[in-house]
């Protein structure tokens, strides 16, 4: 009787370890509520997304509607590995940036996606974040025009607006830095399915490493320079990994955007990649589509 309870118990605690393993133990914080954008389109897919891994664990943290009273806003970031912003709405209370910008620089990981590039352009830590942004009023006092010429990064302090984009299309990502972990091992040229190009983001420009850009065709109203589409930025001791593609639920299905969400996610939670790439990725000319 003793050897079959025993026995039992072993069961018990092989089946409880083999769930601790398999378990994710990274905790992301998804903040959403306002946006320009179809916020209730996409995080559902970047939830999922990010689940899929199995390496995260997803809360939703969704704003006051409108930005009405946002006092009460004070979301526990120390409780997450990372968190992902998919937002674009009214300022944060002063309480909650301190705490934001204490969670970043202190070691947190943020992953910014697309819109919320557009945020809080008055805030001067969220910019150095983010690197650059658009839209908000930005112009040549939020900082240069960022975008990749001749083989090197450009920081143009040219006066004008930050932020515009053409009709959407489908356009090729261009790795300029293959060796970072949210890039090695990933071929030198994929699609991305129809988006928003964005162009035109200025900002303070400063501890970035541009990961891939796409080129702003002319034949789509674009400028012909090479714009910043993946973006990795050391904020203290903090890892931001900006991305600038992902406008709607449709762009959420492109196995690059997917792919890259996921890698970069890990990363500015960790520091490190470990996933590997899908058989389904895109190739240099056609995208993919899950």
């Amino acid at each position: 009787m003793k050897l079959v309870r025993y026995f039992a118990l072993f069961l018990l605690s092989l089946f409880t370890a083999t769930i601790a393993i398999a378990s994710p133990e990274l905790k992301v914080l998804l903040i959403d509520g306002q946006n320009n954008h179809n916020f209730r389109g996409t995080t559902p897919p970047m939830k999922k997304t990010l689940e899929e891994s199995g390496l995260f664990t997803v809360d939703v943290l969704t704003s006051p509607a409108g930005g009405k009273d946002m006092s009460q806003f004070k979301p526990n970031f120390a409780a997450y590995n990372v968190v992902v912003l998919n937002y674009n709405g009214a300022d944060w209370p002063a309480e909650t940036r301190d705490a934001f910008e204490k969670y970043v620089s202190g070691g947190g990981g943020l992953v910014v996606v697309h819109a919320a590039d557009n945020s809080f352009p008055n805030w001067k830590a969220y910019n150095e974040m983010i690197a650059v942004g658009g839209w908000g009023g930005r112009n040549e006092k939020s900082g240069p025009y960022l975008y990749w010429k001749d083989g090197q990064i450009v920081r143009d302090t040219s006066p004008g607006p930050g932020g515009t984009h053409g009709p959407q299309h489908a356009f090729q990502l261009i790795v300029r830095e293959a060796n970072h972990p949210i890039t090695k091992g990933l071929p030198e040229k994929f699609m991305h399915s129809p988006d928003e190009l964005y162009a035109l983001l200025r900002g303070p420009a400063k501890n970035v490493t541009l990961l891939a850009t796409a080129y702003n065709d002319p034949k789509f109203g674009g400028n012909g320079r090479h714009e910043p589409m993946l973006m990795a930025i050391d904020f203290g001791k903090g890892r931001v990994f900006h991305t600038a593609i992902g406008h709607d639920a449709p762009q959420c299905k492109s196995v690059a955007f997917i792919v890259t969400l996921q890698r970069g996610t890990e990363w500015a939670a960790t520091g490190k990649v470990t996933q590997a790439l899908p058989k389904d990725f895109p190739s240099a000319d056609q995208p993919s589509v899950r």
